[in-house]
């Protein structure tokens, strides 16, 4: 019987698209989340009914533990209670701009509780540890698009470094006791099912309310959104691709993107940076709504652009995400109308 992949953040976003595909194709999964308060509980309460339905529909087990990353006793009964064969880790303190706010919540959950993770992994014979970093490690990074083989020293936020901990983390992990494990640096990713907090939830739910949206650096911003089915069909084809060692890596002339341990990091991206007034026109027209926009200045801990090398990634895997942005936008907009029926 195939093992279970055991997928932290489950009822996050990310987490449930991915534990839906993992069930769709016959894979058992065990989610793990605390359903903290950060964003509406009940949105993530429909994800994991969602996730349910699916088990049930497929025949494929689910089954969800409701704890804390930072409680180390309980990861360690998941790992020993479920035996999971691969782990995706995608809880953690999300947001830029809260980790201003209240970084306290940043170091628990990121820090002490991938440290949990890592031990779990190395403790009960993990296949591949497949691990949530961010666009944000390349922090005040100016030269486009960011790649794997440039530096990320220069972290802007307590999230964007909390990343960074994680992939120096993990990496001494497979150095030390032969961990695959294997980075993904997201870009701004979204979709259906989206969290609450991001631009494209917080703009539509505005402007159907009749409310501006707020526009910061005077909307002189691009980012590389990412269609969330892109992210996960990356995910799950670097879960099925095991890290291995690169026989090519120079300890003399250490390249950020290679590694003489089983640890890989990618960028997922489209590769397709967009200003963020051409979003806001893409939401528009699916929504059928002019914005009236709010114009203000940039947010600490934020960046005025992020672009995606992905070469590393369709190389590794073969897949280069490909939505556009206009269709991606849609499809959300539409999930939004019918789950919140307006």
């Amino acid at each position: 019987m195939e093992r279970p992949v055991l997928v932290t953040g489950a009822a996050g976003f990310i987490g449930f698209h991915l534990s839906t595909r993992l069930l769709q194709r016959g894979t058992p999964v065990v989610g793990y989340d605390n359903i903290n308060p950060y964003y509406d509980p009940a949105l993530k309460r429909a994800r994991l009914a969602q996730l349910q339905a699916t088990a049930a529909q497929t025949g494929t087990a689910f089954a969800l533990i409701e704890a804390d990353l930072d409680d180390r006793a309980a990861v360690e009964a998941a790992f020993a209670a479920h035996k999971p064969g691969r782990v995706v880790n995608l809880a953690a303190q999300a947001g830029v701009r809260y980790s201003i706010e209240n970084p306290a919540a940043y170091i628990q959950a990121n820090l002490v509780g991938f440290g949990h993770i890592l031990e779990g992994c190395r403790h009960h014979g993990i296949e591949h540890l497949v691990y949530a970093s961010s666009s944000s490690v390349y922090g005040g990074n100016t030269k486009l698009p960011f790649s794997e083989h440039d530096s990320v020293d220069h972290p802007v936020s307590l999230y964007a470094a909390s990343k960074k901990a994680n992939e120096l983390m993990a990496h001494t992990y497979s150095h030390l006791y032969g961990l695959p494990a294997t980075g993904l640096r997201f870009f701004t990713v979204y979709g259906p099912w989206g969290r609450p907090d991001m631009a494209l939830f917080l703009f539509t739910k505005a402007m159907l309310e009749g409310r501006p949206i707020q526009v910061f650096n005077n909307g002189r911003m691009v980012r590389d959104f990412t269609y969330v089915d892109d992210i996960v069909e990356s995910l799950i084809r670097v879960l099925d691709k095991l890290a291995a060692p690169d026989p090519a890596f120079d300890a003399a002339s250490p390249d950020p993107a290679a590694s003489w341990a089983p640890h890989r990091v990618f960028n997922i991206g489209n590769s397709n940076p967009t200003p963020l007034l051409d979003y806001i026109e893409a939401i528009e027209a699916a929504l059928g709504v002019t914005a009236s926009k709010e114009l203000l200045p940039m947010q600490p801990g934020d960046v005025p652009a992020t672009a995606a090398d992905t070469s590393a990634l369709q190389a590794w895997t073969g897949f280069k995400p490909n939505t556009p942005v206009r269709e991606g936008v849609a499809r959300f907009v539409a999930w939004y109308r019918e789950f919140y029926g307006v």
